[in-house]
């Protein structure tokens, strides 16, 4: 597996993403702001299918996918090799990442996101006990799992069998929550699922493990989120945490590079700090951190 490359900017190397890394079919490395260090992403959602609609989606399904099927073996062995290279100290001499500073070469987390909603798969928890197979077979025991999640089939078996793998492998969840009423759930998300039942499932995963909430605040067609959509958003969240949610983290953020919709545009870092800044005064227990352009995913 060749690591050929050419050096890259510190600030392009936070905002490209892409899924397909060299000869790799689904592990990819990326410097990510938010992890605050390197995160081994795994594309399960190589067919680039989705239950969602993002208007704010990246992803380019003008082109077909390289491949339709998952082939968890060579999953393994990609993996193995990513997680040897990164911890080995070789990932910072790669010209890809030798600018980075000292305080971001770190590995944080073996992320599943990818070109789709990554739950969706069938066999997720089989994937899951992969990535903690590789997390132990390196000693990597500090660094976590993340699933990166609408949160659509966090109530199907294979999930909830998953959840137990990460809760055992110090595991995460970052939930996507994006709006505070189904109209405007409709207008940003795109899905046949409800918001009632995203917020369901976030409710009960998040008494049984802690999650971070995923939030991607940015301008339709040059209009920002209501005052009274933050507002209900803000009133969510609460129902949540009243109903024994368990939430570490917000993240509020806005789009950091080209989306499918040129609708869209993101948020200034100060509407963005005015956002954070109600949020804090409605939720003072809740931790909140904002992304701007630069250090959106």
């Amino acid at each position: 597996m060749s690591t050929e490359s050419t050096g890259q900017p510190l600030h392009r190397l936070v905002t490209d993403h892409p899924r397909q890394w060299r000869g790799f079919q689904y592990v990819y490395p990326v410097l990510s702001r938010r992890s605050k260090g390197l995160s081994i992403g795994i594309n399960l959602s190589i067919d680039k299918v989705c239950n969602f609609d993002c208007v704010y989606c990246q992803v380019d399904r003008s082109t077909p996918p390289p491949r339709k099927d998952v082939d968890l073996t060579q999953v393994r062995a990609e993996l193995d090799w990513m997680l040897k290279w990164a911890a080995s100290g070789e990932a910072w001499k790669d010209p890809q990442f030798a600018q980075v500073p000292a305080a971001l070469r770190r590995i944080n987390d073996i992320a599943f996101s990818g070109d789709g909603e990554p739950t969706t798969y069938p066999h997720f928890d089989a994937a899951v006990a992969v990535a903690a197979e590789m997390k132990a077979k390196h000693g990597l025991s500090c660094v976590k799992i993340a699933v990166l999640t609408n949160a659509t089939m966090l109530h199907h078996s294979k999930v909830r069998a998953a959840m137990k793998i990460l809760a055992a492998n110090q595991g995460e969840i970052w939930a996507k929550l994006d709006a505070g009423t189904e109209e405007y759930f409709r207008l940003i998300d795109r899905s046949s699922v409800t918001l009632r039942r995203v917020l369901d499932n976030i409710s009960n995963a998040g008494r049984t493990q802690e999650l971070v909430i995923q939030s991607l605040l940015a301008k339709v067609e040059g209009q920002m989120m209501p005052a009274a959509e933050f507002e209900a958003y803000l009133d969510r969240l609460a129902e949540l945490i009243a109903a024994g949610c368990r939430i570490g983290l917000v993240q509020l953020y806005t789009t950091a590079r080209r989306t499918a919709e040129t609708s869209l545009s993101p948020l200034s870092d100060e509407e963005l700090a005015q956002l954070a800044e109600r949020f804090r005064e409605r939720l003072p227990q809740t931790a909140c951190e904002t992304y701007g352009k630069a250090g959106a995913e």
